[in-house]
Protein backbone atom coordinates (compact mmCIF):
# COMPACT_ATOMS: atom_id res chain seq x y z
CA UNK A 1 0.00 0.00 0.00
CA UNK A 2 1.07 3.82 -1.03
CA UNK A 3 1.50 6.32 1.67
CA UNK A 4 -0.95 8.06 -0.10
CA UNK A 5 -3.51 5.30 -0.01
CA UNK A 6 -2.39 4.78 3.76
CA UNK A 7 -3.55 8.31 5.17
CA UNK A 8 -7.56 7.48 3.86
CA UNK A 9 -7.68 4.83 6.79
CA UNK A 10 -9.54 6.00 9.72
CA UNK A 11 -11.53 8.60 7.65
CA UNK A 12 -15.26 8.90 9.32
CA UNK A 13 -18.52 10.13 8.24
CA UNK A 14 -21.51 10.25 9.89
CA UNK A 15 -25.15 10.86 8.15
CA UNK A 16 -28.75 10.08 9.64
CA UNK A 17 -32.67 10.08 8.25
CA UNK A 18 -35.97 9.11 9.80
CA UNK A 19 -37.43 6.01 8.35
CA UNK A 20 -40.88 6.33 7.18
CA UNK A 21 -43.48 4.05 5.83
CA UNK A 22 -43.12 4.62 1.93
CA UNK A 23 -39.15 3.61 2.19
CA UNK A 24 -40.33 0.27 3.78
CA UNK A 25 -43.24 -0.18 1.15
CA UNK A 26 -41.06 0.27 -1.71
CA UNK A 27 -38.70 -2.41 -0.50
CA UNK A 28 -41.51 -4.84 -0.15
CA UNK A 29 -42.89 -4.62 -3.80
CA UNK A 30 -39.47 -4.45 -5.36
CA UNK A 31 -38.83 -7.77 -3.72
CA UNK A 32 -42.18 -9.36 -4.44
CA UNK A 33 -41.78 -12.87 -4.27
CA UNK A 34 -39.40 -12.83 -2.02
CA UNK A 35 -40.27 -10.49 0.93
CA UNK A 36 -43.89 -11.84 2.66
CA UNK A 37 -45.94 -8.75 4.69
CA UNK A 38 -45.07 -8.75 8.13
CA UNK A 39 -41.68 -10.25 7.57
CA UNK A 40 -38.19 -9.08 9.11
CA UNK A 41 -36.30 -6.50 6.19
CA UNK A 42 -33.03 -8.18 5.94
CA UNK A 43 -30.49 -6.12 3.33
CA UNK A 44 -33.17 -2.41 3.96
CA UNK A 45 -30.21 -1.19 5.83
CA UNK A 46 -28.60 -0.54 1.97
CA UNK A 47 -31.38 2.02 1.61
CA UNK A 48 -31.34 4.19 4.00
CA UNK A 49 -28.49 7.25 4.26
CA UNK A 50 -27.22 6.80 0.68
CA UNK A 51 -24.52 8.88 -0.56
CA UNK A 52 -25.95 11.51 -1.65
CA UNK A 53 -23.92 14.61 -4.23
CA UNK A 54 -24.70 17.30 -6.75
CA UNK A 55 -23.72 16.00 -10.40
CA UNK A 56 -20.58 17.78 -10.68
CA UNK A 57 -19.29 15.39 -7.93
CA UNK A 58 -20.25 12.57 -10.11
CA UNK A 59 -17.55 10.59 -11.50
CA UNK A 60 -18.15 8.53 -15.46
CA UNK A 61 -19.18 5.43 -14.06
CA UNK A 62 -22.42 7.85 -12.32
CA UNK A 63 -20.92 7.06 -8.60
CA UNK A 64 -19.45 9.86 -6.44
CA UNK A 65 -16.20 10.93 -7.96
CA UNK A 66 -13.03 9.08 -6.10
CA UNK A 67 -10.98 11.00 -3.81
CA UNK A 68 -14.16 12.64 -1.88
CA UNK A 69 -14.44 10.35 0.87
CA UNK A 70 -13.07 6.67 -0.81
CA UNK A 71 -9.92 7.12 -2.18
CA UNK A 72 -8.50 7.17 -5.63
CA UNK A 73 -6.46 4.27 -6.44
CA UNK A 74 -5.76 4.75 -9.62
CA UNK A 75 -8.19 2.33 -10.98
CA UNK A 76 -11.18 3.12 -12.16
CA UNK A 77 -13.76 -0.13 -11.96
CA UNK A 78 -15.37 -0.36 -8.83
CA UNK A 79 -17.81 -2.54 -7.55
CA UNK A 80 -19.54 -4.23 -4.16
CA UNK A 81 -17.14 -7.08 -3.69
CA UNK A 82 -18.80 -8.60 -0.35
CA UNK A 83 -18.72 -8.33 2.90
CA UNK A 84 -20.23 -9.42 6.27
CA UNK A 85 -23.59 -8.04 8.21
CA UNK A 86 -24.40 -8.63 12.00
CA UNK A 87 -28.11 -8.24 13.47
CA UNK A 88 -28.74 -7.16 16.77
CA UNK A 89 -32.32 -6.07 16.51
CA UNK A 90 -34.90 -5.42 13.68
CA UNK A 91 -35.85 -1.69 11.61
CA UNK A 92 -39.24 -0.06 12.01
CA UNK A 93 -40.79 3.38 10.50
CA UNK A 94 -40.80 5.94 12.67
CA UNK A 95 -37.17 5.16 13.79
CA UNK A 96 -33.99 7.48 13.19
CA UNK A 97 -31.05 5.75 11.64
CA UNK A 98 -27.69 6.91 11.95
CA UNK A 99 -24.88 5.24 9.91
CA UNK A 100 -21.19 5.58 11.06
CA UNK A 101 -18.91 4.88 8.19
CA UNK A 102 -14.84 4.20 8.32
CA UNK A 103 -12.24 3.68 6.47
CA UNK A 104 -11.07 0.31 7.79
CA UNK A 105 -8.66 -1.02 5.13
CA UNK A 106 -7.03 -0.60 1.82
CA UNK A 107 -5.11 -3.09 -0.02
CA UNK A 108 -3.58 -4.25 -2.83
CA UNK A 109 -3.86 -7.51 -4.95
CA UNK A 110 -2.65 -9.51 -8.06
CA UNK A 111 -6.17 -10.92 -9.87
CA UNK A 112 -6.26 -13.22 -13.38
CA UNK A 113 -7.85 -9.79 -14.99
CA UNK A 114 -4.78 -7.09 -13.29
CA UNK A 115 -4.29 -5.12 -10.44
CA UNK A 116 -6.83 -4.90 -7.71
CA UNK A 117 -7.72 -2.51 -5.16
CA UNK A 118 -9.97 -3.61 -2.07
CA UNK A 119 -11.29 -0.89 0.24
CA UNK A 120 -12.52 -2.41 3.16
CA UNK A 121 -15.15 -0.06 5.44
CA UNK A 122 -16.99 -0.49 8.71
CA UNK A 123 -20.19 0.61 9.33
CA UNK A 124 -22.54 0.93 12.35
CA UNK A 125 -26.25 1.54 11.84
CA UNK A 126 -28.07 2.64 15.13
CA UNK A 127 -31.72 3.14 14.89
CA UNK A 128 -32.65 5.36 17.92
CA UNK A 129 -29.33 5.46 18.91
CA UNK A 130 -29.35 1.82 19.43
CA UNK A 131 -26.80 -0.20 17.42
CA UNK A 132 -28.87 -3.10 15.47
CA UNK A 133 -26.97 -3.19 12.55
CA UNK A 134 -22.73 -4.43 12.21
CA UNK A 135 -20.95 -3.73 8.64
CA UNK A 136 -17.96 -4.71 6.87
CA UNK A 137 -18.19 -3.83 3.40
CA UNK A 138 -15.31 -4.89 0.88
CA UNK A 139 -15.19 -2.66 -2.52
CA UNK A 140 -13.14 -3.77 -5.63
CA UNK A 141 -11.08 -1.37 -7.71
CA UNK A 142 -9.86 -3.09 -11.01
CA UNK A 143 -8.56 -1.77 -14.12
CA UNK A 144 -10.72 -1.03 -18.00
CA UNK A 145 -10.63 -4.15 -19.68
CA UNK A 146 -7.94 -4.56 -22.17
CA UNK A 147 -9.47 -4.14 -26.02
CA UNK A 148 -10.37 -7.62 -27.22
CA UNK A 149 -9.44 -9.05 -23.90
CA UNK A 150 -11.11 -12.63 -23.68
CA UNK A 151 -13.75 -12.74 -20.97
CA UNK A 152 -13.27 -14.65 -17.77
CA UNK A 153 -14.85 -18.00 -17.77
CA UNK A 154 -16.34 -18.94 -14.36
CA UNK A 155 -16.44 -22.86 -13.38
CA UNK A 156 -19.61 -24.43 -13.03
CA UNK A 157 -21.45 -24.48 -9.75
CA UNK A 158 -20.99 -27.89 -7.47
CA UNK A 159 -23.47 -29.72 -7.08
CA UNK A 160 -25.62 -29.35 -3.88
CA UNK A 161 -28.18 -30.89 -1.56
CA UNK A 162 -30.96 -27.61 -1.81
CA UNK A 163 -32.84 -27.26 1.31
CA UNK A 164 -34.52 -24.08 -0.26
CA UNK A 165 -34.74 -21.93 -3.42
CA UNK A 166 -36.37 -19.76 -4.71
CA UNK A 167 -36.49 -18.38 -8.49
CA UNK A 168 -35.70 -14.96 -9.93
CA UNK A 169 -35.42 -13.27 -13.22
CA UNK A 170 -33.75 -9.80 -13.10
CA UNK A 171 -35.34 -7.20 -15.52
CA UNK A 172 -34.66 -3.87 -16.26
CA UNK A 173 -37.38 -2.49 -14.39
CA UNK A 174 -36.35 -4.29 -11.01
CA UNK A 175 -32.62 -2.97 -11.33
CA UNK A 176 -34.35 0.44 -11.89
CA UNK A 177 -35.97 0.54 -8.68
CA UNK A 178 -33.69 -1.17 -6.80
CA UNK A 179 -31.13 1.60 -8.39
CA UNK A 180 -33.68 4.36 -7.05
CA UNK A 181 -34.42 2.94 -3.66
CA UNK A 182 -30.79 3.18 -3.09
CA UNK A 183 -29.85 6.27 -5.03
CA UNK A 184 -27.34 4.37 -6.60
CA UNK A 185 -26.46 5.83 -9.83
CA UNK A 186 -23.63 3.41 -11.47
CA UNK A 187 -24.28 3.25 -15.13
CA UNK A 188 -23.68 -0.96 -15.15
CA UNK A 189 -27.26 -1.32 -14.17
CA UNK A 190 -28.85 0.73 -16.40
CA UNK A 191 -26.47 2.27 -18.91
CA UNK A 192 -26.13 -0.91 -21.78
CA UNK A 193 -23.81 0.45 -23.54
CA UNK A 194 -21.77 1.72 -20.91
CA UNK A 195 -21.74 -1.33 -19.37
CA UNK A 196 -20.77 -3.30 -22.24
CA UNK A 197 -18.62 -0.96 -24.51
CA UNK A 198 -16.67 0.72 -21.30
CA UNK A 199 -16.50 -1.84 -18.56
CA UNK A 200 -16.79 -5.38 -20.81
CA UNK A 201 -19.84 -7.12 -19.65
CA UNK A 202 -22.13 -8.92 -21.49
CA UNK A 203 -25.10 -6.80 -19.91
CA UNK A 204 -26.54 -4.89 -17.65
CA UNK A 205 -25.04 -6.18 -13.98
CA UNK A 206 -27.68 -7.04 -11.02
CA UNK A 207 -26.41 -4.98 -8.28
CA UNK A 208 -24.37 -7.14 -5.47
CA UNK A 209 -26.12 -6.01 -2.82
CA UNK A 210 -29.81 -6.84 -4.55
CA UNK A 211 -28.28 -10.59 -4.76
CA UNK A 212 -27.45 -10.09 -1.09
CA UNK A 213 -30.51 -9.33 0.10
CA UNK A 214 -32.05 -12.14 -1.95
CA UNK A 215 -29.94 -14.23 0.32
CA UNK A 216 -30.79 -12.67 3.63
CA UNK A 217 -34.21 -13.13 3.04
CA UNK A 218 -33.73 -16.79 2.09
CA UNK A 219 -31.72 -17.25 5.24
CA UNK A 220 -34.23 -15.16 7.44
CA UNK A 221 -37.14 -17.66 6.39
CA UNK A 222 -35.47 -20.30 6.91
CA UNK A 223 -33.41 -19.91 10.37
CA UNK A 224 -37.30 -17.97 11.24
CA UNK A 225 -34.92 -15.21 12.67
CA UNK A 226 -32.89 -12.80 11.52
CA UNK A 227 -28.81 -13.90 10.90
CA UNK A 228 -26.81 -13.25 13.68
CA UNK A 229 -23.71 -13.04 11.24
CA UNK A 230 -24.13 -12.83 7.23
CA UNK A 231 -21.18 -12.92 5.04
CA UNK A 232 -21.01 -12.75 1.56
CA UNK A 233 -18.68 -12.44 -1.42
CA UNK A 234 -19.43 -11.73 -5.25
CA UNK A 235 -17.98 -14.65 -7.51
CA UNK A 236 -19.05 -13.44 -10.99
CA UNK A 237 -21.60 -10.68 -12.36
CA UNK A 238 -25.50 -11.83 -12.48
CA UNK A 239 -26.55 -10.63 -15.85
CA UNK A 240 -29.87 -8.93 -15.98
CA UNK A 241 -32.37 -11.17 -17.83
CA UNK A 242 -30.81 -14.03 -17.23
CA UNK A 243 -32.97 -16.40 -14.79
CA UNK A 244 -31.56 -17.19 -11.26
CA UNK A 245 -32.26 -19.56 -8.72
CA UNK A 246 -31.16 -18.52 -5.25
CA UNK A 247 -30.37 -21.33 -2.95
CA UNK A 248 -29.61 -22.51 0.74
CA UNK A 249 -28.64 -25.98 2.17
CA UNK A 250 -27.42 -26.80 5.60
CA UNK A 251 -23.75 -26.54 5.35
CA UNK A 252 -23.31 -27.64 9.42
CA UNK A 253 -26.28 -27.57 12.19
CA UNK A 254 -27.70 -24.43 12.18
CA UNK A 255 -25.19 -22.56 9.78
CA UNK A 256 -26.46 -22.16 6.35
CA UNK A 257 -24.61 -22.14 2.68
CA UNK A 258 -26.30 -19.86 -0.09
CA UNK A 259 -25.67 -19.01 -3.59
CA UNK A 260 -27.19 -17.22 -6.26
CA UNK A 261 -26.67 -19.39 -9.32
CA UNK A 262 -27.41 -18.18 -13.47
CA UNK A 263 -29.52 -21.14 -14.50
CA UNK A 264 -28.82 -20.51 -18.08
CA UNK A 265 -24.83 -20.88 -17.66
CA UNK A 266 -24.99 -23.04 -13.95
CA UNK A 267 -22.25 -20.49 -12.73
CA UNK A 268 -22.77 -18.79 -9.14
CA UNK A 269 -22.62 -15.16 -8.96
CA UNK A 270 -22.80 -14.61 -5.44
CA UNK A 271 -22.49 -16.70 -2.44
CA UNK A 272 -22.69 -16.34 1.26
CA UNK A 273 -22.76 -18.03 4.51
CA UNK A 274 -25.57 -17.23 7.40
CA UNK A 275 -25.76 -17.99 10.95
Amino acid sequence: MTSAASEWIGRKREASETITDRQIHEFRVTLDGFLGEGEDLPGFHWCLVPEIYPPEDLGRDGHPKLGLFLPDLGLPRRMWAGGRVCYHGGIRAGETVTRQTTVKDIQFKEGRSGTLGFVTLDHDYLFDRELRISEQHNIVYREDPAPGAPALTPPKAEAWTVLKSIEVLPTPTLLFRYSAMTFNGHRIHYDKAYATGVEGYDGLVVHGPLQSTWMQILATRILQRLPKEFSYRGVSPLICGRPAVVEAMESEPGTLALRVRDKDNDVVTMEARAA
